[in-house]
């Protein structure tokens, strides 16, 4: 049979609500960071992403427009300087 030492079993219970009140004491900060985070990125203006892809495809077909325009004055050029 074990014995039941009460001091023993005092520190094991001191531990026990040592280590919660630490677990719990690392959640609260952890959801308070989170929430100040939230506070202070509310006021920043960020793009949605349908927005982000929206402009990054205007981009590509202008991008596109602009690499054919200048195929095009080339060609035009080319050829005014075959005739003189």
């Amino acid at each position: 049979m074990q014995s039941q030492n009460p001091i023993l079993a005092d520190l094991v219970k001191i531990a026990n609500s040592a280590a919660g009140t630490v677990a719990g004491m690392t959640r609260e900060a952890r959801e308070s960071a989170r929430e100040r985070l939230r506070e202070r990125m509310a006021g920043v203006d960020f793009v949605s992403r349908e927005e982000f892809e929206t402009v990054k495809a205007m981009a590509q077909k202008a991008r596109e427009q602009a690499d054919a325009l200048e195929a095009r004055l080339a060609e035009l050029e080319a050829a005014l300087a075959k005739k003189k």
